[in-house]
């Protein structure tokens, strides 16, 4: 499954080198056009940050109404720090919310994967060895691999790692990263570095259930029906 990415920031797509507010690399755009662009090209999910809600924890559910209205599931993250947020994100039209700063609160990460089941996942972003926070501005005591095994021990059915090193630079995915973090024995969507289509590839043959590209689609590295043509083919 490959997931473009949406990252909005201000009210417009962009993407950012190493998740850095300052450093914007790309512009997109309204995210509606973007979102409605990747439906007619074949997308079969969205993967949508808000960034002006990963830093403030403030998330905009407008924006998860509009982009939910191009057709297709939605995953949605960005300041998603509490119970409620997550409830208003699903009746916004979310399919699947991703929390990365709260997962980091057994009694949280409990309550959020017996309330949610499948329609909560964690971000597990890796920096340096450690769990970056708070829009990545923030790095917790927690390495990727110990979040990764306690959310398996909560009953959290499904990760999306990032390398945000890699985030936005087209450097390729941090394979021993994502190899470490599947021994928790959870399913995996990757993100961070994706390239090329050998980028996918690879992902696909260490055994990540999917992968979010950004700079690669937007970039026009491969498109969509290349990447999910070439992704179903390999088992």
């Amino acid at each position: 499954m490959v997931y473009p990415a949406l990252d909005v920031l201000e009210g417009r797509v962009v993407r950012l080198f190493e998740g850095r507010r300052e450093r914007v690399t790309i512009e997109g755009g309204d995210p509606v056009a973007a979102a409605q662009r990747f439906v007619a090209e074949g997308a079969s999910w969205l993967h949508v940050v808000d960034l002006d809600g990963a830093f403030s924890g403030k998330p905009d559910l407008s924006l998860v109404e509009r982009v939910a209205a191009a057709g297709v599931p939605v995953q949605v993250g960005g300041g998603y720090r509490s119970l409620g947020l997550i409830d208003a994100a699903l009746a916004a039209g979310a399919a699947r919310v991703l929390v990365g700063t709260a997962a980091l609160d057994d009694a949280f990460l409990t309550a959020a994967a017996e309330r949610f089941g499948e329609a909560v996942a964690v971000a597990v972003d890796a920096r340096d060895g450690h769990v970056a926070t708070d829009g990545w501005t923030r790095e917790a005591r927690a390495t990727p691999t110990e979040l990764a095994r306690r959310c398996a021990e909560a009953g959290i059915h499904r990760l999306l790692v990032t390398s945000t090193r890699r985030d936005g630079t087209l450097s390729g995915p941090d394979l021993p990263l994502l190899t470490a973090v599947l021994a928790a024995g959870l399913p995996i969507v990757a993100a961070g570095g994706i390239a090329t289509l050998d980028d996918l590839v690879a992902l696909r043959r260490l055994g990540c259930e999917g992968a979010v590209t950004g700079s690669a689609i937007w970039l026009g590295r491969f498109n969509l029906a290349e990447a999910e043509g070439l992704c179903g083919r390999i088992e």
